[in-house]
C-alpha cells in the first residue's frame, strides 16, 4: 500500500468555476459538503455585471423547500457592480439534494445549480494517457497525478492490462491528498495499443473508474555505416559494413568512428557484442561503448580503437550491433594490419684487415629503416670490454630514415679477432653482423682473416671439419682424405659416385640462431668448439671492498687440436679473468678464476668480458698451408655483475619505461614463440637489470642481465614454447639495480593454438530442391577460431564431384576471420541426395616457421534433392486491346511455378500480323514485342513478373505466341542444354492511330442563319473526317512535329490535303461569325490535337536576322494576324476515348474584302491537315451572294427514268439587302440541242429574289451532261457555275449502283450535341432524314424541344421558310411556351408531292426568353403611348419647321415593325435595334430581346411508285400514301363524294375517299395485280360458266 501526501491546497477549497451569461458573471453551481441534519448552511451567490451597460434581471427562487433565498425582486446592476444573494440549505434527510435558481433577462434566462453532496469516495485523474512511441522490447514511462477529491479516506487498487504497468498498484489517499502514478509501457509486438485500466476504490473497492491507456509500438531498426572510405582490398559482400584500419604501427593506437543511424521514429537501445572469446585474450580492437540509445531519426558515433602488438599480423574481429529485442542485428567486420619496423644493415660484415698492436681502426656502418614505423635498436656488444665498439650502440631509427654508425677495432693481443655481433630491434627479428680483424706484433703475425675464410669456415663447420686444426686438415688434404669443392671449401671424398651432395651451411632463422647457443638454451645448431661453465656471474654485495671472493670459471675444449684462450681486458675494468691467456689441450678442460675489484662503495658494477679461443697453430701465418683450412677464432662472452651498496644504504631508484607485450604471438602447440621487450633508462643514474630464470623457467630471456647507462635502451628477446592449447600465465621477474624491492613483474600469456575450424550449421549444408540439369549455389561460411592463419582444402569424393563443387576449394583463412564459400549442387536425376565432404586444415606458413604437417579433418553433410517442374502463365491470353502505333504499351505477364524447385527459363516469342496488309511484306517486320526479362529464374512455389512491352508499327492486329524452355546447362547431354519449347500464353494487341472526328457543328453571331447542313459543306467536314480517319503518311510519321521549323511568316507545311473552312459572308462591323465544332475522340486511345497558326510555326529569330522585304501574301498574312481576324479557342487539347470537346472558331468582320489564313490541324503529332480559313466581309448596302464553289455535281440519275427527281442548288445571301438573280440558260439550251432536244437540265426558277438567307434553285436531269451556267446578280458580282450530272444504266450496273440511296444521317449529325452559349433551349436532334419515300407518302417524325433554363420560361416559333416549303412540311405545334426544365414534342410531317424529287428543307425554330420579351413589349407600349401623346401635343417653333410630320412613317422607314413578332429580326446578322426618334426625348435605341435560331434539317428523296416498287418493295407497307395532298385532289375525288353517305360528316367522307383512293391506286399500280388480271383473262371458260344467265345473276 502506498500512502500519498496531501497537497498544499485542497480541491474543496478551490474556487467554484465561473461563467458569463449575457454580461453577468456568476458561478455555475454551488456545492454543500459536510452538512448535518437539523442545521442551516448558508452560501452566497455573487452576481457581477461585466458588461458596458446597466443590466436588469429578475430571478425565481429554488423549486424545493430545502434551498431558501430572499424574496424575489428586480435586480439592477451597473457596469462593474456586484450583488451577493444569500442561499440557505436546510437538510431534513440524509440524501443528496439537487436544485437550481433561475435568473431572467430580456435576452434570455440562465440558472445556477444548487447541489448538496453526501460524503463520498471520489478520485480525480485524467480520462486517458497517451504514452510516447516505443520500440518493442523497450519501455517508456509517463506520470499523472491521482487526487482524492472526495470526503473520505480512499483505498485504491489498479487492474492494468499487459503490456502496461502502473506503480504503485494500490494505495490509500487522505481527503484532498494526491500521489503521482507512473505508467510503464513495455510492448512485445509492433501494434497500436488502446487498453483500459480499471481503478477500484471505496470502502470495499466497489467503485471503479476506467483509465484509457494509449500507446504505439514500432519495430526498431539500426543502420551501421563506417565514417570515411572503406578499404578496397576487403571483400565485404557478406557483411553489412567493414571497418578497415589499414596498416597501423605496432605499439600505437588508431581510432575510427562508426556511425549508427536510427531511421525509425522511436528511440532504439542497443548493445555491441563481440565474437566468442578465443583461448587467449589479446584483444587488439576495443570499443568503449557496449550499450547505448540512439534517439529517433538521429545518429550516434561510436569509436573503435585498434592497438596492434605483433608486427606483420593481420587482425580480424566482428562487432555485432544488436538492437533491443534481438529482432535484427548488424555485423561489423573490423580489420587491421600491424606493421613494424623494417631495419637492415648496410653490410653483413665489417672487415678491419690487419693492424699492428696498439693501433685502432674505424669503419662506417649504415643502419636503415625502410618502414614508416620508428625502430628501436641495440647492438649487443659491451664496448667498454670488447675490442669492437660502436659510437651509438643503441638508439632510434626514424621511419624511412638511415643512421650512420662508426665501428672501432682496438685489438689488445696479436691474434685474429672474429665476433658475430647481434643487433636487437624492438618488434623485429635480430640482425647479425660479422666483425673481424687481425692484429700483428713484432713477434707474432697470425694469418690475416678474410671474408672468404668465413664462408669456407661455415661450409666446413656444416661438414664437421672445423673440429680439426688446420695442420691436420692440411695433411689430410695432402693425403687425399679431403678434397676441395668448387667453392674452395673442404669436403670428404664421396664413397659412391651417386652419393648425396656434400652438406652446405643451412639458412638459419635469426631467432633460432640467437637463442640456440647452447648456453641460454639446451639446444644448439652446431656443437660448440669451446664451452664455458656459465654465462652469468653475480658477485652480489661486495663489502668491504678488499674481501671480494673470486668466482670459478671452467673452459672445455671440444676440438681435436690444442687451443689458446686470450681474454680482452681494459686496465680500468674492475672485472678480470685469471689467467688472462691459457692453452687447453684437445678434449680437455681448464679452470680459471673471475676477480672483482671494485673501487668505491655504493656503486653498481656490471660488464661483459670478451675472450677469443683459437687453434694454437694459427699464431703464425707460416703454419697455414692451405687457406681453405683457415679457421677464425671463437668469441667467448661472460656477463659479470656486482654492487658495493652497504646494508643501510638504499640502492639507486630506477627510472625507466618498460614496453612489454601482454601475450606471446600465437603459435601451435610445441612451437617456439618470440617477442621483444624494451627497457628504457630515463633516470640520471646507471641501471642494472637481471632476470632470474629459476622463477619462470618456461620463458627464455636473452640477455638475462646487463648494465645500462643513463638514457640508454635495452632490448630483451623472450622465447616460450607452449605445450598445450590451454592458456598459460608467465610471471617474469625483472630485478633492477640489484635490489629486491625494485623487481618489476612482466606478465605474459601464451597458449598453443589448436586447429579449430567452425562450420556453419553444425556441419550440415542443405540445398533446396533443384531442377535436374541446373545448379543451385549456396553460400557456406567457415570460420578460423584461432589466432593463426590456417590452410584449408576440401575433399569431395570422386563419384560426387559431378554433383557437388565448392569455390574456393583451397586457400588460407586469416586469424579469427570468416570465409564465405560458394557451394554448387547440380543434380543429375530426380532423387534425393545425401553427400559427404571433408575439409582438411593445417597450419599455414607464417612468418619464418615452416608449414606444419599436422592437420585436422572436419566432415560436412550435404543434403539436396533433384526435381522437375513446369511453368504456366496466370492468364493464358493477355489482351492489350488497342495500342498506339509508334508508342509503347506495357503489361505484366505473371509466370507461376507451382513445383518444388527453382526453374531457369528462357522465353521465346513468335509474331503473327493479320489484317488488311500484304502477308509477305509484314513477315520482314521486326518483332514488336519485348520481354523484360526474357530469361530468369522463378523460385519454387512463387511467381515472377515479366514486363511485356508492345510497340506496333502498323495499324493491324498482332498476335504473339510466347513459349518457354527450361535451361539446363548442366544436363548430362551437352547438346540438350535447353528443353523443348512449351506453349505459355498468347498476347494480342491491335495497332491503332489516334482518331478524332467532328460530330457536330453550329453557328452563332453573323453565321447564325446558316443551316447545319450548309455549315457541314462550307467547312468540308465530311472530307476532313475522311482524312482524319486515314493512316498517316510516311512523311508525317518521319516529321512528327511541324512546329517552329521555319523563319518565314507563312511556314510551309507539306500535308496531303488542303481543305477550306469557309465562314461565309457578313456585313462590315457585324457580329463575328462564330462556328462551334464538336470534336470527339472516335478512337480507342487518347488523342492530342492542336490548331497551329503561322505564328505558332515560325521560329523566333533576332531582329537583325529578320527580312524587311515582304511579298504581298506575307503582308496579307501580317494584316490578318495583327487584326486577329481568325481565332480558335481552345487551340489544343487532349481527348480520351469517347470524350468530346467544343472548339470555337470565329471570324471578325472588321475589314472589307476576302480574308484567308492557313491553319494547320494536328492530331497526336502524326496527322497534319492544312486548313484554309476563308471569310468575306461586305458593305452594309452591298448586294452579295456567297458561292461556296464554282462547280456543282448533281446526284446521278438512271437513264430512262419516267419521272426524274428534282434536285436543289442553294444560293446564300450573305448581305443585309435582298438580292435579285437571273440565270442565263443558253448553255442549258445548247445541251438540249446536243441531246436531240432532250431536256437534260431544266431550271424551274431561273430568276428570283433572295432575302437575307437562302433560296433553292430546282433542276431536272435526264442523262449525263454538264455545262457552265452564268448566274447574274443584279447590282452585284455575277458568277459562272459549272453544273454536272451523270446518267447511268441500271441494267448494266445492277446492284452496284447505289446512287438512289439517300445520304446517311452520319454525313451530318442527327443528335443535338452543341449549343450556343446563352441558348435557352435545344432540340433533341438537328437533322431528320426520312430516307427513300414513295410519291404521295406522308411520313412523320417526332422531335423534342427542351428548355435548358432552370427558372425562365421560353417562347418558341417555327419558321418553315418559303410558301412552297410550307405546303410540303407541317409542324405541330408551330408556336408555344415551355416552362423551366420542361420539354415539348413537335410532330414534323412531310406531304410528298406526286413528282419524284429531292427534299432538303432547313426549318428554323426561333426561341426567346418569355420574361425578356414581355419586358421589351412593355417598353415598346410605353414608347407607343408617349408617341401618341406627343402626336397631339406639340409646340411649333421656327426650328421645327423642317421636321417630319409623320413619325410613324419615320419609325417604319428605320426598320421597326408595328406588329410584335418573334421573327422580326433579319437573318444575316443585320442590326436588330429600333431607333426611336421622339419629338422631345433624346434619341434612344430599343433593343429587342435576343432570340436564338435552332436549325432542323429535313431531307428525303421521293421515288415514283414504279421505281419505289422496283427498289424498295419491302418498305412500302411502312409508308402511308395520301393521293390528295393538302391542295391536290386525285382523279377519283368527285366520284367518291357522290357515293358518300348522306348522313356522314365531311371528315368521314374525306377519310373514306383517302382509303378507297389508296386501295384502288395500289391495285392499279401493283404489278402482281396486273399479272393476275392478265392470267384470268387468258384462262379457258370454266365449267360453271355455261349455267350462267341473266336471271341467275
Amino acid at each position: 500500500m502506498s500512502q500519498a501526501r496531501a497537497p498544499e491546497r485542497s480541491a474543496r477549497k478551490a474556487k467554484e468555476k465561473k461563467s458569463t451569461f449575457g454580461g453577468i458573471e456568476v458561478t455555475e453551481a454551488l456545492h454543500w459538503h459536510g452538512w448535518e441534519l437539523g442545521k442551516e448552511f448558508p452560501k452566497h451567490l455573487s452576481l457581477k455585471n461585466v458588461h458596458m451597460k446597466t443590466q436588469k434581471l429578475s430571478y425565481r427562487p429554488p423549486a424545493t423547500k430545502f434551498f431558501i433565498t430572499v424574496f424575489p425582486q428586480p435586480i439592477v446592476l451597473s457596469p462593474g457592480m456586484s450583488l451577493t444573494l444569500p442561499i440557505i440549505f436546510r437538510p431534513l434527510e440524509k440524501k443528496e439534494y439537487d436544485d437550481s435558481i433561475c435568473f431572467e433577462k430580456p435576452e434570455g434566462e440562465f440558472s445556477v445549480a444548487l447541489r448538496a453532496m453526501l460524503p463520498r469516495h471520489e478520485l480525480l485523474f485524467p480520462d486517458a494517457i497517451q504514452l510516447p512511441l516505443c520500440a518493442i522490447h523497450d519501455f517508456t514511462e509517463a506520470a499523472f497525478p491521482l487526487c482524492n477529491i472526495g470526503d473520505l479516506i480512499t483505498l485504491f487498487t489498479w487492474e492494468t492490462p499487459s503490456p502496461f504497468h502502473l506503480v504503485p498498484v494500490s494505495g490509500m489517499l487522505e481527503p484532498g491528498a494526491e500521489c503521482v502514478m507512473k505508467v510503464t509501457f513495455q510492448p512485445q509486438a509492433a501494434l497500436v495499443y488502446d487498453e483500459t485500466a480499471i481503478c477500484w476504490f471505496g470502502d470495499n473497492e466497489e467503485q471503479k473508474r476506467p483509465l484509457q491507456l494509449r500507446a504505439i509500438a514500432k519495430y526498431p531498426h539500426l543502420l551501421v555505416s563506417v565514417v570515411g572510405e572503406l578499404c578496397e582490398d576487403i571483400e565485404h559482400r557478406n557483411f553489412r559494413d567493414v571497418l578497415c584500419f589499414g596498416s597501423v604501427a605496432v605499439g600505437t593506437t588508431m581510432e575510427k568512428q562508426v556511425e549508427i543511424y536510427n531511421p525509425s521514429v522511436v528511440s532504439v537501445p542497443f548493445r555491441i557484442e563481440r565474437a566468442k572469446e578465443p583461448l587467449l585474450r589479446d584483444w587488439v580492437f576495443s570499443c568503449d561503448v557496449t550499450q547505448a540509445v540512439v534517439p529517433a531519426n538521429e545518429k550516434l558515433l561510436v569509436s573503435v580503437r585498434f592497438s596492434p602488438q605483433t608486427a606483420g599480423v593481420q587482425s580480424v574481429d566482428y562487432l555485432t550491433v544488436v538492437p533491443v529485442g534481438h529482432l535484427t542485428q548488424t555485423v561489423l567486420k573490423v580489420t587491421g594490419l600491424c606493421k613494424g619496423p623494417l631495419v637492415s644493415l648496410q653490410h653483413s660484415f665489417v672487415n678491419f684487415g690487419w693492424l699492428s698492436l696498439g693501433e685502432s681502426a674505424m669503419q662506417p656502418l649504415e643502419i636503415s629503416n625502410i618502414s614508416d614505423v620508428p625502430a628501436y635498436y641495440q647492438l649487443d656488444v659491451d664496448g667498454r670490454e670488447s675490442v669492437f665498439s660502436f659510437d651509438r650502440p643503441c638508439g632510434v631509427v626514424s621511419g624511412m630514415a638511415s643512421l650512420m654508425l662508426r665501428v672501432t677495432f682496438r685489438p689488445t693481443h696479436p691474434i685474429a679477432c672474429y665476433r658475430r655481433a647481434v643487433c636487437l630491434v624492438h618488434h623485429q627479428d635480430p640482425l647479425f653482423l660479422d666483425l673481424f680483424g687481425t692484429c700483428h706484433s713484432d713477434t707474432t703475425k697470425p694469418a690475416i682473416l678474410r671474408p672468404r675464410h668465413l664462408s669456407w669456415y661455415r661450409t666446413n663447420m656444416a661438414r664437421g671439419l672445423t673440429f680439426y686444426p688446420p695442420d691436420i686438415l692440411s695433411s689430410m688434404l695432402r693425403e687425399g682424405k679431403l678434397q676441395m669443392d668448387g667453392n674452395g671449401a673442404l669436403m670428404l671424398p664421396p664413397q659412391v659416385p651417386e652419393d648425396k651432395p656434400p652438406e652446405t651451411y643451412p639458412d638459419i632463422d635469426a631467432m633460432t640462431e640467437y637463442f640456440h647457443d647452447g648456453v641460454t638454451s639446451d639446444l644448439t645448431i652446431f656443437p660448440p668448439h669451446v664451452s664455458v661453465s656459465g654465462q652469468e656471474f653475480d658477485f652480489g654485495r661486495c663489502v668491504p671492498l678488499q674481501k671480494v671472493e673470486p668466482l670459478p670459471l671452467c673452459l672445455t675444449n671440444h676440438t681435436n687440436g690444442k687451443i689458446t684462450v686470450t681474454w680482452t681486458r681494459r686496465p680500468e675494468s674492475p672485472f678480470r679473468v685469471s689467467p688472462e691467456t691459457c692453452d687447453i689441450p684437445p678434449l680437455k678442460s681448464t679452470a680459471l678464476r673471475l676477480f672483482f675489484q671494485p673501487s668505491q662503495l655504493n656503486t653498481l658494477y656490471a660488464a661483459e668480458l670478451e675472450g677469443f679461443a683459437f687453434y694454437k697453430v694459427l699464431r703464425h701465418y707460416s703454419n697455414i698451408e692451405e687457406e681453405s683450412t683457415m679457421c677464425p677464432s671463437w668469441c667467448l662472452t661472460i656477463r659479470l655483475r656486482g654492487h658495493t651498496f652497504e646494508e643501510d644504504r638504499q640502492h639507486f631508484i630506477p627510472q625507466y619505461v618498460l614496453d612489454a607485450p601482454r601475450a606471446f604471438p600465437a603459435v601451435g602447440p610445441h612451437t617456439n614463440t618470440y617477442c621483444s621487450v624494451l627497457l628504457w633508462n630515463t633516470g640520471p643514474s646507471p641501471l642494472t637489470f637481471c632476470v632470474s630464470r629459476d622463477i619462470c623457467p618456461s620463458v627464455l630471456v636473452k640477455p638475462c642481465s646487463g648494465y645500462m647507462a643513463p638514457g640508454a635502451q635495452q632490448i630483451f628477446l623472450l622465447a616460450a614454447q607452449p605445450a598445450a592449447t590451454a592458456m598459460q600465465q608467465h610471471r617474469l621477474p625483472l630485478q633492477l639495480n640489484a635490489y629486491a624491492k625494485y623487481t618489476q613483474e612482466i606478465l605474459l600469456q601464451s597458449s598453443g593454438e589448436p586447429l579449430l575450424l567452425l562450420l556453419e550449421g553444425d556441419g550440415n549444408l542443405y540445398f533446396k530442391p533443384t531442377c535436374v540439369g541446373s545448379s543451385a549455389t549456396r553460400t557456406y561460411t567457415i570460420k578460423n577460431c584461432t589466432r593463426l592463419p590456417m590452410h584449408f582444402e576440401w575433399k569431395i569424393q570422386q563419384r560426387d564431384s559431378k554433383v557437388l563443387s565448392v569455390k574456393p576449394a583451397t586457400g588460407i583463412i586469416q586469424p579469427n576471420a570468416a570465409m564465405a564459400q560458394a557451394w554448387t549442387f547440380t543434380p543429375r536425376e530426380e532423387t534425393k541426395y545425401l553427400l559427404r565432404s571433408w575439409v582438411s586444415v593445417r597450419r599455414a606458413q607464417w612468418s619464418s616457421a615452416p608449414e606444419s604437417p599436422e592437420s585436422t579433418r572436419y566432415t560436412l553433410r550435404v543434403i539436396g534433392e533433384g526435381a522437375l517442374g513446369t511453368i504456366r502463365a496466370q492468364e493464358e491470353q493477355l489482351d492489350l486491346g488497342n495500342a498506339l502505333v509508334g508508342s509503347q504499351q506495357s503489361c505484366d505477364l505473371v509466370l507461376l511455378n507451382n513445383g518444388t524447385c527453382s526453374l531457369n527459363y528462357v522465353l521465346h516469342v513468335e509474331q503473327i500480323i493479320t489484317g488488311p496488309c500484304d502477308p509477305e511484306e509484314v513477315l520482314s517486320d521486326p518483332l514488336a514485342l519485348q520481354l523484360d526479362p526474357c530469361k530468369g529464374i522463378i523460385p519454387a512455389r512463387s511467381k515472377a513478373i515479366v514486363q511485356v512491352t508492345v510497340s506496333p508499327a502498323r495499324q493491324l492486329h498482332y498476335t504473339w505466341s510466347i513459349s518457354y524452355t527450361i535451361s539446363t546447362p548442366k544436363a548430362l547431354n551437352p547438346a540438350s542444354t535447353t528443353g523443348e519449347q512449351q506453349a505459355l500464353c498468347c498476347v494480342v494487341a491491335t495497332g491503332v492511330y489516334p482518331t478524332i472526328c467532328i460530330t457536330d457543328v453550329c453557328a452563332a453571331g453573323s453565321a447564325s442563319g446558316i443551316s447545319k447542313l450548309h455549315l457541314w459543306r462550307l467547312f468540308s467536314l465530311e472530307t476532313l473526317n475522311q482524312y482524319l480517319q486515314r493512316d498517316p503518311t510516311s512523311a508525317e510519321l518521319t516529321y512528327r512535329a511541324p512546329t517552329r521549323h521555319s523563319v518565314c511568316l507563312v511556314p510551309p507545311v507539306h500535308t496531303p490535303v488542303l481543305l477550306d473552312f469557309n465562314f461565309g459572308a457578313a456585313p462590315l462591323e457585324a457580329e463575328p461569325s462564330v462556328v462551334s465544332l464538336m470534336l470527339e475522340n472516335s478512337g480507342v486511345v487518347p488523342a492530342e490535337w492542336a490548331f497551329l497558326f503561322p505564328s505558332d510555326q515560325k521560329l523566333d529569330v533576332e531582329h537583325w536576322a529578320e527580312s524587311t522585304e515582304f511579298d504581298p501574301s506575307e503582308l496579307h498574312q501580317m494584316r490578318v494576324q495583327d487584326n486577329q481576324l481568325f481565332s480558335v479557342s481552345p487551340k489544343s487539347g487532349r481527348l480520351f476515348p469517347g470524350q468530346e470537346q467544343t472548339v470555337q472558331l470565329s471570324h471578325r468582320h472588321w475589314r472589307l474584302g476576302n480574308e484567308e489564313q492557313l491553319v494547320c490541324l494536328g492530331l497526336a503529332s502524326r496527322h497534319w491537315r492544312l486548313l484554309n480559313f476563308l471569310g468575306v466581309t461586305v458593305g452594309q448596302e452591298q448586294r452579295y451572294v456567297h458561292f461556296t464553289s464554282t462547280k456543282h455535281l448533281f446526284t446521278p440519275i438512271a437513264i430512262g427514268s419516267s419521272s426524274p427527281p428534282r434536285q436543289i442548288y442553294e444560293l446564300y445571301n450573305g448581305g443585309c439587302m435582298a438580292v435579285a438573280y437571273e440565270i442565263q440558260l443558253d448553255s442549258v439550251t445548247k445541251i438540249q440541242e446536243e441531246n436531240f432536244q432532250h431536256p437534260v437540265f431544266v431550271c424551274l426558277n431561273p430568276r428570283g429574289e433572295i432575302a437575307p438567307g437562302s433560296t433553292s434553285l430546282e433542276a431536272r436531269t435526264y442523262s449525263a451532261g454538264g455545262g457552265d451556267v452564268p448566274i447574274h446578280i443584279l447590282e452585284g458580282d455575277s458568277a459562272l457555275i459549272t453544273f454536272q450530272g451523270i446518267g447511268y444504266d441500271p441494267h448494266i450496273l445492277g446492284e452496284t449502283a447505289q446512287f438512289d440511296q439517300v445520304s446517311s444521317p452520319s454525313v451530318t449529325p442527327s443528335s443535338s450535341k452543341l449549343t450556343v452559349p446563352g441558348q435557352p433551349a435545344f432540340l433533341s436532334q438537328h437533322r431528320v432524314c426520312l430516307g427513300n419515300i414513295p410519291v404521295y407518302s406522308k411520313p412523320s417524325r417526332l422531335v423534342f424541344l427542351n428548355n435548358a433554363s432552370e427558372s425562365e420560361a421560353v417562347l418558341f416559333a417555327w419558321r418553315v421558310g418559303p410558301s412552297s416549303a410550307s405546303e410540303l412540311l407541317q409542324i405541330v405545334p408551330e408556336t408555344g411556351v415551355m416552362q423551366p426544365r420542361a420539354s415539348t414534342h413537335c410532330i414534323i410531317t412531310l406531304h410528298a408531292s406526286g413528282n419524284a424529287r429531292f427534299y432538303s428543307v432547313d426549318l428554323v425554330c426561333e426561341v426567346v426568353v418569355q420574361q425578356s420579351l414581355a419586358g421589351y413589349e412593355r417598353a415598346l407600349q410605353a414608347w407607343e403611348a408617349e408617341r401618341e401623346r406627343q402626336a397631339v401635343e406639340f409646340t411649333i417653333s421656327e426650328k421645327d419647321l423642317g421636321a417630319e410630320s409623320n413619325p410613324k412613317q419615320h419609325a417604319r422607314d428605320l426598320g421597326f415593325s408595328e406588329e410584335p413578332s418573334l421573327n422580326r429580326s433579319p437573318s444575316g446578322g443585320c442590326r436588330r435595334g429600333v431607333v426611336v426618334p421622339p419629338l422631345t426625348w433624346p434619341v434612344t435605341e430599343l433593343e429587342p430581346p435576343r432570340s436564338h435560331l435552332l436549325h432542323l434539317g429535313v431531307t428525303a428523296r421521293s421515288h415514283s411508285m414504279d421505281d419505289f416498287l422496283d427498289s424498295f418493295c419491302s418498305e412500302l407497307p411502312s409508308h402511308f400514301l395520301c393521293w390528295a395532298g393538302p391542295k391536290e385532289a386525285g382523279p377519283l375525288g368527285p366520284a367518291l363524294r357522290l357515293l358518300a353517305l348522306a348522313g356522314s360528316s365531311e371528315q368521314e367522307q374525306q377519310m373514306v375517299a383517302d382509303v378507297l383512293m389508296a386501295v384502288l391506286r395500289g391495285l392499279l399500280e401493283a404489278s402482281q395485280f396486273q399479272q393476275a388480271m392478265s392470267q384470268s383473262l387468258a384462262e379457258p371458260v370454266p365449267y360453271f360458266h355455261q349455267f350462267w344467265s341473266e336471271e341467275s345473276a
